[in-house]
């Protein structure tokens, strides 16, 4: 066959190549989808895709890289990171993962479980040994662009150290986003060590009293791989 297609339509058809047509026709028996996936995909994102064993992780990373405008390298590095089982959305039920899929196709909404993480991979901040809450702020804030491509697509940095008050009492957020798609702004606590009870309670303080238009608080404790 590899011959036969090789004097038909010329080079590019060896036998690793047919074996990955071979897995696409498997994973996507529906024509239909093949062809909606080839129009937003190049073939080396088909590639990376069907290899993937559980067909909603399949389904997610189609979207996402379509809806995001992934390249095929970035598409490989989110696969390799493990982006789906990071995302708040693979813990959830399967009917819900498909609605939010689904909503994000149709009308280009994304819904919080789709956006946040965790834990977030912060490998890139070359920070070594012990360190510090503000080493870590510190080395964020010079590392601002690729920390925003850990986050995901359409965060946008306002401030550092934000001082709110609250009771007469000032607080600080150490990282203050906003994103775009979900139009709120996003207040992120860093922390080192466990997630404890005292992290949670001090973010719905903010939340229950309505700091400005605060809507979602994410406690980021680093990852290192």
């Amino acid at each position: 066959m590899s011959d036969q297609l090789i004097e038909a339509f010329g080079k590019g058809w060896d036998d690793k190549t047919l074996r990955h047509c071979l897995r696409c026709a498997e994973t996507f028996s529906e024509a239909q989808i093949v062809s909606a996936v080839q129009r937003q995909l190049s073939w080396t994102h088909i590639k990376s895709i069907v290899y993937l064993k559980d067909e909603l992780q399949r389904e997610f990373y189609l979207t996402m890289a379509s809806n995001e405008r992934w390249s095929s390298r970035q598409l490989q590095e989110r696969i390799n990171s493990m982006l789906y089982e990071r995302t708040a959305i693979s813990k959830k039920p399967e009917l819900i993962i498909q609605n939010d899929l689904e909503l994000l196709r149709s009308n280009k909404e994304m819904t919080t479980d789709l956006t946040f993480k965790d834990p977030y991979i912060l490998n890139f901040l070359g920070l070594q040994d012990s360190y510090s809450e503000r080493d870590l702020e510190q080395s964020i804030i010079y590392q601002l662009q690729l920390f925003i491509l850990e986050l995901g697509n359409d965060f946008a940095f306002l401030s550092r150290q934000k001082r709110i008050s609250i009771d007469d009492t000032d607080y600080y957020i150490d990282l203050l986003f906003y994103h775009r798609k979900l139009r709120r702004l996003v207040a992120i606590d860093l922390k080192l060590g466990k997630f404890e009870h005292g992290h949670k309670s001090q973010m719905e303080l903010y939340h229950h009293k309505k700091v400005g238009t605060i809507k979602h608080f994410c406690s980021i404790i680093p990852t290192f791989t």
